[in-house]
């Protein structure tokens, strides 16, 4: 988890990236102190408290879907906080009267929230995804993959945000899961091996480690749907079998081809720092600067 804050209106907005989850999470009260015009952060953490004290009463899901992580304040120290994704700030901010509402929405929707974007003007969020891989040297082919493993992925935590399951950390390890027992190695695992530290790991797979991540989380998700699982135990089943299948495919693959699926390539600029890798599936091939084409 990263702390990047960053500021509206010259006032300073406390966040954090998920990057197992992809997710960011923002302060609320932040938010909320930008849209009541509030210099003193305690008057805007009472009006917070009590909008979410009526909210609950009322049984607003903004308020459950709230979570608490530990941001630093003005004293330097960190204290639990509740954040919210964009998506439930946006419902969050039509509960505050404010003639500061709609252009904080239009600055949430520039501070990198794809899903809310995606909600607002899909082609717009999916043009702008394009227009950056191709910047970076991706193929017309990679993108295209790309893409529609990111609909396969937001089709799953769809999924999981109607059945019990929060967003952050109970997505992580279910992706973390899935993950496993396709690839035979972690997801923090496979970003060592291909050389990454803050970086977005499905942004430095080869084509062929998109399609078999693609496999295991439609796999897990339909899985899921058969039997309604719903909750951590239930759907950690899943995403086992989901990315068990996946597996079968990925070694009957390996066995014909003779090369492995998972390895240490990435798109790096030239002269980036690697470590060596720790964690090698067996028959992975040496890290290179571009993911082999499958």
């Amino acid at each position: 988890m990263k702390i990047l804050p960053t500021a509206f209106d010259g006032q300073s907005i406390r966040r954090a990236y998920d990057e197992a989850t992809e997710t960011w999470w923002f302060s609320v009260v932040d938010v909320v102190r930008v849209l009541t015009q509030q210099q003193d952060y305690q008057t805007a953490r009472k009006y917070w408290n009590k909008l979410k004290e009526r909210l609950s009463k009322e049984g607003s899901e903004s308020v459950t879907s709230c979570h608490r992580l530990k941001l630093p304040a003005a004293d330097g120290k960190n204290y639990l906080t509740d954040v919210a994704t964009a998506e439930t700030l946006l419902r969050l901010v039509q509960s505050v009267p404010s003639p500061k509402a709609e252009p904080i929405k239009l600055w949430l929707a520039k501070v990198g929230y794809e899903r809310m974007q995606e909600m607002a003007d899909p082609a717009l969020s999916l043009d702008r995804a394009r227009q950056t891989w191709q910047q970076h040297g991706r193929s017309d082919k990679w993108i295209q993959q790309r893409m529609t493993g990111q609909e396969t992925r937001n089709k799953l935590t769809d999924y999981w945000s109607g059945h019990d399951i929060k967003a952050g950390s109970e997505f992580a390890i279910l992706t973390n899961i899935i993950h496993q027992e396709w690839a035979g190695v972690s997801v923090a695992q496979h970003k060592q091996m291909k050389g990454l530290s803050s970086h977005n790991l499905r942004d430095h797979m080869s084509e062929a480690e998109l399609i078999f991540t693609a496999l295991a989380e439609l796999s897990t998700r339909q899985i899921a749907e058969s039997v309604e699982a719903t909750g951590m135990a239930e759907n950690k089943s899943a995403a086992q079998a989901g990315g068990q299948i996946a597996a079968k495919a990925r070694r009957q693959l390996e066995n014909q081809t003779g090369k492995s699926v998972v390895t240490g390539a990435n798109y790096l600029p030239p002269g980036a720092s690697q470590p060596e890798p720790s964690v090698q599936p067996a028959k992975a091939v040496k890290a290179s600067r571009k993911p082999p084409s499958a």
